[in-house]
């Protein structure tokens, strides 16, 4: 098992990659994540860094009703494929990085925290053994949403607007390998106070079949990512908020949601 980042040095402003060791230091490695990085100099203390995203995805797809027990509650049908959409890469932000609402809106901001799958290799029109193998490892995602822009013009469903705003889509606080994703429980916690609290186990399609189905549609490449989707708890936050995604194995992505003045 290895827990990959990306940080910037606080000395330099230089920013790399790395494993995180349970010492609380980083150890930097040269390459490239994916193919063939290797470890170079002496590991750095976390009080040296700042940890960034540990990825840029060219795609970061997110899947909607893929828990049974959401299904359930909502009466939903049990889907045979995944109901996919695209948050756009650059609401990408880190673990720390405050989420922010696009200027003038003052609707309901969700948070759904979920596991990320981390493309590792470049897939296409793959079986489910393929895509297993083009999973290079899995991280904690909050799919912040933008719920009053969802369905602002009742003739067209805005997944991607009301998903996509710079800063509504916390990723890390690293990609995690050699986890066994079933036994996997994903939290989050508002101030502190646990709201969802779910088992990866109920997922409806699991992260092979997602990825296989996904790239017959479109090619993954290296960094691309997907959430899984959500289940029971996700709710609106307000602004101070403090939300932490915890996934066993992870850690901890927190993040602070800080409305803009229109949205509190």
């Amino acid at each position: 098992m290895a827990r990959w980042v990306r940080f910037r040095r606080a000395d330099t402003g230089a920013e790399g990659f790395g494993t995180l060791h349970g010492d609380g230091s980083v150890q930097p490695h040269l390459g490239d994540m994916f193919v063939d990085a290797s470890p170079a100099g002496e590991p750095l203390p976390l009080a040296m860094v700042t940890l960034l995203a540990p990825v840029r995805p060219g795609r970061f797809v997110g899947l909607w009703n893929n828990y049974r027990a959401l299904a359930e509650r909502q009466g939903n049908a049990i889907p045979e494929a995944p109901l996919w959409f695209l948050k756009a890469p650059g609401s990408v932000v880190g673990p720390g990085e405050a989420i922010r609402t696009p200027p003038g809106y003052t609707g309901r901001v969700l948070y759904e925290g979920e596991l990320g799958l981390v493309i590792g290799r470049r897939v296409h029109d793959a079986d489910e053994a393929e895509a297993e193998r083009a999973i290079f490892g899995l991280t904690c995602v909050n799919d912040v949403t933008a719920l009053d822009l969802l369905n602002a013009d009742p003739s067209f469903p805005q997944w991607a607007r009301a998903k996509s705003p710079d800063s509504f889509g916390p990723v890390g606080p690293c990609i995690a390998t050699g986890l066994d994703w079933p036994a996997l429980r994903v939290t989050v916690a508002l101030n502190g106070r646990i709201r969802q609290d779910y088992p990866c186990s109920d997922m409806i399609l699991p992260p092979a079949r997602i990825v296989s189905a996904i790239s017959r549609e479109m090619t993954l490449e290296p960094g691309d990512l997907i959430a899984c989707g959500t289940s029971l708890g996700a709710l609106p936050m307000r602004a101070g908020m403090e939300v932490a995604v915890t996934i066993g194995g992870i850690g901890t992505l927190a993040n602070v949601f800080e409305a803009t003045p229109w949205a509190r």
